[in-house]
């Protein structure tokens, strides 16, 4: 009988060893926690398609971004949820704006002590829940909603906001924003580009949070889940106009392109793991058929390792917790 004599077996034998020669490993500051501030509430309020996520009422809000920094988390992305929409979203960029308050009550609550971002888009402000203006004809106007975008972008800028973060997928909307925030004065916030945003079907939750009144869908403007190059373009026109990061979403079902991104861009690349992603993993795991905390931290490598330096996850406080404790 013969044996092998190299033996990988030997790096795997123990959880010390395992450890040591661990490739890839996933750090609480480079995760960002989703949050949601809804105008009006009192008392936080659970999401049901979210298990363990909460609309917040202001001053919930202000201790969950505390008890965030205190996990590690690098961000925190900030969506608003207003009591009143309009054709035009206006409520985005109204500084008495439930998202702009919440900016600055989080940016007072934590300081420096972490990345404050907020989204700037209009769909959560929208009465039909499209991310830009709408035209006679009901189609998406993509340059009459840059000039939103623009406003909306300083407005977070005076609240406070550390990043911006450019979900809408308009055409130009990158560089319309990096000239209204320099032109306002606020050279020092940061773009980060949701570059490459697919039409997903992963998406139903987070319109269960942000109380979405979207009718239809936003096929024209966001990418076709079939398409990669597409992305690369999308990406390198981002980086062009200025984003200082830019970002794939979702995450899971898209990390060939996360990939892809990585190994075209010097700027820094960050992933989604949105909603449909973390509300299947919750749904396995109150059925018993998946190890939840084990499944959660291989999701988040196997994101990691595709090439994203920054995960947004609605599981980052207590990823950041478990993370800690084990390294």
């Amino acid at each position: 009988m013969s044996y092998p004599e190299i033996r990988p077996r030997r790096l795997r034998r123990s959880a010390a060893v395992r450890r040591l020669v661990s490739e890839t490993r996933v750090d609480p500051a480079e995760l960002v926690v989703p949050m949601f501030v809804k105008e009006g509430l009192t008392e936080p309020r659970q999401i049901a398609s979210l298990p363990g996520v909460l609309q917040h009422s202001r001053d919930s809000l202000r201790k969950a971004a505390a008890e965030a920094v205190q996990a590690g988390v690098g961000g925190i992305m900030l969506f608003g949820v207003p009591v009143s929409r309009d054709g035009r979203g206006s409520g985005g960029a109204d500084p008495a704006g439930i998202l702009n308050v919440a900016i600055s009550d989080v940016v007072a609550e934590v300081g420096d002590a972490t990345v404050v971002m907020s989204d700037l888009c209009l769909d959560e402000f929208t009465s039909h829940g499209h991310c830009g203006l709408l035209t006679g004809d009901g189609a998406v106007d993509n340059d009459a909603t840059l000039a939103a975008y623009a406003e909306m972008a300083v407005a977070q800028a005076d609240a406070g906001v550390g990043m911006v973060g450019t979900s809408g997928m308009m055409d130009g909307q990158v560089g319309v924003v990096r000239r209204a925030l320099d032109a306002a004065g606020h050279t020092d916030v940061a773009v980060l580009a949701y570059a490459a945003k697919y039409a997903s079907a992963f998406y139903g939750p987070f319109r269960d949070a942000v109380e979405s009144a979207l009718d239809g869908d936003r096929r024209t403007y966001q990418q076709d889940p079939a398409n990669l190059r597409e992305s690369l373009r999308e990406v390198a026109l981002d980086v062009a106009e200025g984003a200082d990061l830019v970002m794939v979403k979702p995450a899971l079902p898209y990390l060939d392109v996360v990939a892809a991104v990585r190994a075209a861009v010097d700027v820094p690349v960050a992933a989604y793991q949105v909603s449909g992603e973390y509300a299947m993993v919750e749904a396995a795991a109150a059925n018993g058929w998946i190890d939840r905390e084990r499944v959660m931290l291989e999701t988040l490598t196997s994101i990691r390792r595709a090439g994203a330096q920054i995960i947004l996850t609605y599981w980052a406080v207590e990823a950041a917790n478990l993370l800690r404790a084990r390294y």
